[in-house]
């Protein structure tokens, strides 16, 4: 499964995973611990987590317990999106590098750009001033790229204009059906790395009737051709699961979607409801 070795390269040089674990909805315990544990076994170097997913401490005993050295696994979590302050970014931090029981991270990123319940509010204010946190922390080595998730065209753009570090990565929702065109061609234009969350829309895009067309000409399963799209739209999916088949189904994406089937991929809109 050589996609498992292959890497992007973020624009300040640092190779992350082209494929990553994702670990949202998995709860902390012995079903995280067991599900990264087998996501590292099968090939996985690259898991993501968030402070708000409560799961950091399973997460960081697995990757701990795996045998594999730490500077072969790629660790991502995330900042939550009601911490707006310049203090409350370092404070965060810490917390989850005592969850994880880890002396670095390899990405951090700003969870949302607004507190969970007052999207649409203007916080860019409050973002510079937690970017500048993250700056910090990148600069002192304790995290080695910096990004965010869920962030717009504007509050992209108003990041790079008050910032002295860009970016290195962008997590949105992306799918087959939807692919967010405009933050995803803002991003690639301006070399930020697109992370693909729910790249099966959580699931419901495994009865669907077109793609399954599509899997049934290249003998593979939904899947396994919603997570080949996704890397073949220069982007990296975070497929999650935490049942062992489809863990390691969902790494083996070693073939090719033909250009005439993913433009025709490209084009379909509305595929869940």
């Amino acid at each position: 499964m050589s996609v498992l070795t292959e890497t992007y390269v973020l624009h300040n040089g640092v190779k992350i995973p082209k494929i990553g674990f994702g670990t949202w909805q998995i709860p902390n315990g012995e079903v995280a611990y067991n599900s990264v544990s087998y996501a590292l076994e099968v090939g996985y170097r690259h898991v993501d987590t968030a402070y708000v997913y409560g799961n950091e401490e399973s997460v960081g005993k697995a990757i701990r317990e795996s045998g594999i050295p730490r500077d072969q696994i790629f660790v991502t979590s995330k900042l939550p999106a009601d911490v707006k302050t310049y203090d409350g970014t370092l404070d965060y931090f810490e917390r989850t590098l005592r969850n994880l029981n880890m002396d670095y991270l390899d990405l951090y990123l700003i969870h949302w750009p607004w507190p969970w319940n007052e999207k649409g509010k203007d916080y860019k204010k409050e973002n510079i001033e937690v970017w500048h946190a993250m700056e910090e922390l990148y600069k002192s080595g304790r995290i080695r790229a910096i990004g965010v998730s869920n962030f717009d065209v504007e509050y992209l753009q108003v990041l790079m204009d008050n910032c002295s570090v860009k970016p290195m990565v962008n997590q949105i929702r992306f799918f087959i059906g939807n692919t967010q065109e405009e933050i995803t061609q803002f991003c690639q234009q301006n070399g930020i790395l697109v992370e693909a969350y729910s790249p099966l829309a959580t699931g419901r895009l495994i009865e669907n009737d077109t793609i399954k067309k599509i899997a049934d000409k290249y003998n593979k399963t939904v899947a396994q051709i919603c997570i080949r799209y996704v890397i073949q739209r220069n982007a990296l999916p975070l497929p999650k699961s935490t049942t062992p088949s489809r863990i390691k189904e969902n790494a083996d994406v070693d073939f090719e979607i033909s250009p005439e089937d993913m433009e025709y991929l490209n084009s379909l809109k509305d595929t869940v409801e």
